[in-house]
């Protein structure tokens, strides 16, 4: 028994997730396999990356997570397995596990070598199937990571959350529309804290305010702290900062999308 918990972007339409799970249950009939989600936008590999380093940490500890946003499938891209204090993840060299990376720098890497744990033959289209998804399933059933090739530290990784810190302000900008309008920021909440008065003390919406694509919007601590239709900034699930409308959608009021800056700062004496 385990759980494995797979990721992808193939979309629901076509068979591709159920054949990858068919692999793995033909190697590990005993595992549990989650589906985290497989509608990441077709080779959005930062997208696949923000979802797996958002959602992991929910998961039981020896959980193996196989997460493939491939659109280097085929090519020298390397294969990797990635081994942190409480998790295993099996994935492409191309960014993907950079969150994971970055959440654990005591964290292993070990690149796929080992082709006799792959299916065969193997298909320059379908890596999932034939490499990511054994390996997953081998893993799953008590396997070692080090039997797989050896330690690697190169890594690829992704430009990750970038927000610019001041004196009386925090700038960052937009990295996510989720499926309710809401607009996730690279703002981590708790860098909000140093903004505010008493030595973070504050209550959200009485010091600061957020600046986004001409607004001015309240931080608040629920959707319901709003009137129905308008706008507000919040925790997100992800310890984000997101900007949301109470019973409306962010992206649709605001028109703002991925990559819109972001301004998040101390109010003035007057406002």
């Amino acid at each position: 028994m385990g759980i494995l918990a797979f990721l992808s972007d193939f979309g629901l339409k076509d068979p591709y997730v159920g054949v990858v799970k068919g692999v793995i249950l033909g190697i590990n009939p005993q595992v549990q396999i989650v589906d985290l989600t497989h509608l990441i936008p077709p080779q959005d590999v930062f997208c696949g990356a923000l979802h797996l380093w958002g959602a992991y940490r929910a998961f039981p500890v020896g959980t193996i997570f196989l997460a493939v946003v491939d659109p280097g499938v085929g090519s020298s891209r390397r294969a990797l397995v990635v081994e942190t204090k409480s998790y295993r993840f099996v994935a492409p060299d191309n960014g993907i596990l950079t969150g994971i990376i970055k959440d654990d720098r005591e964290s292993k890497c070990f690149e796929i070598k080992r082709t006799s744990y792959f299916r065969h033959p193997v298909s320059n289209t379908f890596h999932a199937r034939d490499i990511f998804g054994p390996v997953a399933a081998h893993l799953s059933s008590g396997m070692s990571s080090r039997v797989l090739g050896p330690e690697c530290k190169d890594v690829e990784l992704l430009e990750w959350f970038n927000p610019v810190v001041l004196a009386d302000s925090v700038r960052g900008k937009i990295i996510y529309e989720d499926s309710f309008g809401n607009l996730v920021t690279d703002i981590p909440w708790d860098l909000l804290k140093g903004l505010g008065p008493n030595h973070g003390k504050w209550v959200p919406g009485e010091s600061l305010v957020v600046e986004a694509g001409g607004r001015s919007i309240p931080l608040a601590n629920t959707y319901s702290d709003v009137p129905p239709g308008e706008p507000l900034a919040l925790k997100g699930s992800f310890g984000l900062l997101e900007l949301a409308v109470n019973r409306g959608s962010a992206s649709i009021l605001t028109g703002l999308r991925r990559s819109n800056r972001v301004l998040v700062r101390r109010k003035g004496p007057f406002e």
